[in-house]
């Protein structure tokens, strides 16, 4: 019989004994070597349930700790900037302040200069209006007063009495007078004007704004006086030729 014949015929021949009986023997199979793979000691005990996988544990608080920090050095950093910024525009500031002042007291100290410089101007020329309004009659009493204005501004003593008592005596308030016959005659160098000065002493003892003529009334006057108060004082204490 062929083989295959065989085996279809043995295939037919198996009882459903035959059937769980090789059944079970697979799986006691089964079971032996399942049990021969778990180590001695091991528990044998199954389990249904699936592995979990561990647990990760992790944080963001130290990453959060990180960003607070530099956070915190930035803020620090900008606040320190805009310090810095502020006390220099603070410095510039007072230093603009300091500056300003100062202009403003030299341009007040200045505009004082210039106020008491006007003022002494404007004093000057009402003083020279005054005088130059003031007006002398031109004879003895004028020319006196006049003189005695003049020897006033130059600080020369004397008074209206005393000048004219000695221009009584001396000329007789003639201001052409000249003595032809003294020693000053016969040296060559007469005495001349209202006080009879020598030229010599007339230029001399000439006061400036007066005028250089030896006749003039209130130039020979003002001379002579200004010789009589460095000689005795004052014209005052002059009572004979001198």
């Amino acid at each position: 019989m062929p083989k295959n014949i065989f085996s279809r015929v043995q295939s037919r021949s198996l009882t459903r004994h035959h059937k769980i009986a090789m059944a079970g023997v697979a799986t006691l199979g089964a079971a032996a070597i399942g049990f021969s793979a778990v180590p001695s000691g091991a528990s044998t005990k199954t389990t249904t349930e699936a592995a979990q996988p561990a647990a990760v544990a992790y944080s963001t608080q130290q990453i959060k700790d990180v960003k607070a920090s530099v956070t915190d050095q930035m803020a620090g950093a900008s606040l320190k900037a805009e310090q810095i910024a502020a006390k220099k525009k603070a410095d510039a500031e007072a230093a603009a302040k300091k500056k300003a002042a100062a202009e403003a007291a030299k341009k007040k100290a200045e505009a004082a200069r210039e106020a008491k410089e006007a003022a002494s101007r404007a004093a000057k020329r009402a003083e020279a209006k005054k005088a130059a309004a003031k007006s002398y009659p031109n004879n003895l009493d004028g020319w006196i007063r006049e003189s005695l204005d003049v020897m006033k501004k130059h600080g020369i003593p004397g008074s209206y009495d005393g000048i004219k008592r000695n221009i009584i005596r001396e000329s007789s308030g003639n201001p052409k007078a000249i003595n032809n016959w003294d020693i000053n005659a016969i040296n060559g160098i007469p005495s001349k004007g209202l006080l009879q000065v020598i030229p010599p002493t007339f230029k001399h003892w000439h006061v400036p704004g007066t005028s250089w003529d030896i006749y003039d009334p209130v130039a020979n006057i003002t001379a002579a006086c200004n010789y009589a108060a460095d000689k005795y004082g004052s014209m005052d204490n002059v009572d004979s030729a001198y």
